[in-house]
C-alpha cells in the first residue's frame, strides 16, 4: 500500500485496511480543472491538507464540484517536490479522536501542485491557472508573517523591497508573485476573484488586501504596472478580500500515528524535514474539530463550500467569531500552556491538561478574565467553544501536539491574544484592568521563558521567533537566583504596544508582571511554587 494513483486501484485493499477512498472520478477531475480550474491555494502545509483539501474532497465525494484544488507552495519549495509530487498529489488524512480511535482517509482533491517561483519551470502554468476566468478563488494558508512586507525594525524586507523596484517581472516575495498574478489577471480581462486569507490571524483579509495594495499601487506610481491596476485592486466587485476565522489544531505528523498506518499496511510513513524546517509527510494527523467561517463576498460566484459545514456570514459576524476565538476562548490558553509548558518540562499539551495549576490558569484566562468582555457572535456560543477546548480538544490524549509547536512567534501573538481584551478591560467603565491577575502571569511567564531555563535550572531551546533576539536582550542580564526589582531591565520590553498590545505600564499592569518575574526567577522550583501561590 504505497500512496500513489496506480495503487488505489487496489481498493479492496486498501478499504480492508480501514481507509476511506475518494468516491469520485478523479481523472475526469483532474481534466477538469485543467480545462477550467475553480480553486487555486497558497500554502502547501499540514493545515490545508487536513481542512481546505477535506472540504473539496467532501463536495467532490458529493457531486457538488467537479474539479479539484490546485496547490502552490511560494515559500518551501522542498513541500511540493517531496510530500506532493511522489504521492501523485494524494495524501492521507488522519483524524485522532478522542476516543482513542483514528479515522484515515485518502485525500484526492489536490490534483495539481505548483512551485510558485517566478524563475522556475512553473510559473507559466501557475499564471495560465490564476488568469482563467473560470478561477472563483485563490486562497491562503501562508502564516501571518506571509503578509509582512517588513521586518521587524520597519524596514522592507528585501525580496519585498526588490519587487517594489522592479515589477510584475519577476517578484521574489510572497506577496510580490500574488500580486504580480492579480496584474496578469488584470492585463487577460480584468476577471472577478476571491482572495480568501485562511490563516489564523486577525482581520486576515484586510492583512492580505494592504500588502497587494500597497504594492500594486508602487507599482502604478512608478509607471512599472497600468494605471487602472490600482483600481481593479480596490474595487471589491473585481478583486474581493474576505475575512475569515479558521479553527483546527494540526500538529506535525506523529511517530504514533506513523506507527498505527505502517500497522494497518500503509508503506509510505516517512516524515520529511525541508532544508526551512518544515515538518511533513505523505499524511496529516488532526483532530476532529474543525471550524471555518468566511465574510460572503466572492464577485466570480461562490464555491458550494456550505455543503460541508463552511459558514458564509457577514464581514461583523466573521469578526466576532474571529475575536471571540483568538482573543479568549482558544488562542490565549494555547499561548497560556506553550509558555509555562516547555518551563515545566511538558512535551504535549494533552499531558498539561493533567496538571492542577495549568488548568486553573486557563480556565481563569477564559472563563473569569476573557468571557466578561467577549461579545457573542450569535453563530456559536462562547462558553460552549470554551469547555469543548477545555474538555474535549486540549485533553485529547491521542492529539500528539506541543507545547514546543505554539510557542513559535509567541512575540506575534501577544498583543492580539491578550492584549485585545486588555484594552477592553480599559475601555469598559465598569471593568477594572487592575483585576486581571492571570494574563499578566503569562507574560510574566514569557519573560522567564526567555531565559531559555526550565523549573529545574535545565536549559532549553527556545522556539523561533521573529523577535527572539532583541527581547532575550532585557533578560540576559538577569540570571536564576536573581532579586529584583527588575524595573530597569524590563521596561523597555514591557511598555512595547507592538508585543503587548498595550504599554503595560500605562495600563496599569507593568509592576505587576515586574513582581510576578521577579517570583518566578527567585530559584529552582519558583515556577511551580509560584503557580501553586495563584492558582493552587
Amino acid at each position: 500500500m504505497k500512496l500513489d494513483s496506480s495503487s488505489l486501484e487496489n481498493t479492496k485493499a486498501w478499504k480492508d485496511a480501514g481507509f476511506e477512498l475518494p468516491a469520485f472520478d478523479r481523472a475526469a477531475v483532474i481534466a477538469q480543472t485543467k480545462k477550467a480550474p475553480e480553486w487555486l491555494h497558497f500554502g502547501a502545509g499540514n493545515i490545508f491538507r487536513a481542512f481546505p483539501a477535506a472540504v473539496q474532497q467532501s463536495l467532490l465525494d458529493q457531486g457538488r464540484s467537479n474539479t479539484g484544488i490546485v496547490v502552490a507552495e511560494g515559500f518551501d519549495y522542498e513541500i511540493i517536490d517531496k510530500a506532493y509530487r511522489p504521492f501523485d498529489n494524494l495524501s492521507v488524512l488522519v483524524v485522532l479522536k478522542a476516543d482513542g480511535t483514528i479515522q484515515k482517509k485518502v485525500i484526492g482533491s489536490v490534483v495539481e501542485s505548483l512551485v510558485a517561483d517566478s524563475a522556475g519551470a512553473d510559473w507559466k502554468r501557475l499564471v495560465e491557472v490564476f488568469t482563467a476566468k473560470a478561477l472563483k478563488m485563490a486562497s491562503f494558508t501562508i502564516t501571518e508573517k506571509g503578509y509582512s512586507l517588513v521586518n521587524a525594525a520597519g524596514a522592507f524586507i528585501p525580496d519585498v523591497e526588490s519587487d517594489l523596484a522592479a515589477g510584475p517581472a519577476g517578484p521574489r516575495s510572497i506577496m510580490g508573485k500574488v500580486t504580480a498574478l492579480c496584474y496578469a489577471r488584470y492585463q487577460a480581462g480584468k476577471a472577478p476573484l476571491a482572495l480568501v486569507s485562511m490563516d489564523n490571524c486577525s482581520h486576515n483579509g484586510t492583512k492580505l488586501y494592504e500588502a497587494v495594495h500597497a504594492i500594486a499601487k508602487k507599482w502604478a506610481d512608478s509607471g512599472l504596472a497600468d494605471s487602472g491596476f490600482l483600481a481593479y485592486v480596490e474595487d471589491p466587485a473585481k478583486l474581493s478580500f474576505p475575512w475569515s476565522m479558521i479553527d483546527k489544531i494540526t500538529p506535525r505528523p506523529d511517530d504514533t500515528v506513523r506507527a498505527q498506518l505502517q500497522k494497518a499496511g500503509y508503506e509510505s510513513t516517512g516524515i520529511i524535514v525541508t532544508a526551512k524546517k518544515t515538518y511533513t509527510a505523505s499524511f496529516v494527523n488532526a483532530e476532529e474539530k474543525e471550524y471555518l467561517v468566511i465574510e460572503d463576498l466572492f464577485p466570480n460566484g461562490r464555491p458550494p463550500l456550505d455543503a460541508a459545514g463552511i459558514i458564509f456570514t457577514k464581514r461583523e459576524t466573521v469578526d466576532r467569531v474571529e475575536k471571540m476565538k483568538v482573543c479568549t476562548c482558544l488562542n490565549p490558553l494555547h499561548t497560556s500552556l506553550a509558555i509555562y509548558g516547555c518551563l515545566l518540562g511538558y512535551t504535549t499539551i494533552h499531558d498539561e491538561m493533567h496538571d492542577s495549576e495549568l488548568i486553573a490558569l486557563i480556565d481563569r484566562i477564559g472563563y473569569k478574565e476573557g468571557l466578561p468582555v467577549v461579545v457573542n457572535p450569535g453563530i456559536m456560543d462562547p462558553k460552549s467553544f470554551i469547555d469543548d477546548v477545555v474538555k474535549v480538544r486540549l485533553p485529547n490524549p491521542f492529539m500528539p501536539d506541543a507545547p514546543q509547536r505554539i510557542a513559535t512567534d509567541t512575540s506575534q501573538k501577544l498583543a492580539i491574544r491578550f492584549g485585545e481584551t486588555i484594552k477592553a478591560y480599559m475601555a469598559d467603565p465598569k471593568l477594572s484592568v487592575r483585576d486581571l491577575k492571570f494574563i499578566p502571569l503569562v507574560f510574566a511567564g514569557w519573560l522567564r521563558y526567555l531565559m531559555g531555563v526550565d523549573d529545574e535550572g535545565k536549559a532549553f531551546e527556545p522556539s523561533p521567533d521573529p523577535l527572539l533576539e532583541s527581547a532575550r536582550k532585557h533578560v540576559a542580564s538577569i540570571a536564576l537566583g536573581a532579586k529584583g526589582p527588575f524595573r530597569k531591565e524590563l521596561e523597555g520590553l514591557l511598555s512595547d504596544a507592538k508585543i503587548f498590545g498595550v504599554d503595560l505600564y500605562t495600563a496599569g499592569l507593568g509592576e505587576l508582571v515586574e513582581g510576578y518575574f521577579a517570583e518566578l526567577v527567585a530559584g529552582k522550583g519558583a515556577i511551580r511554587a509560584t503557580l501553586k501561590k495563584y492558582l493552587g
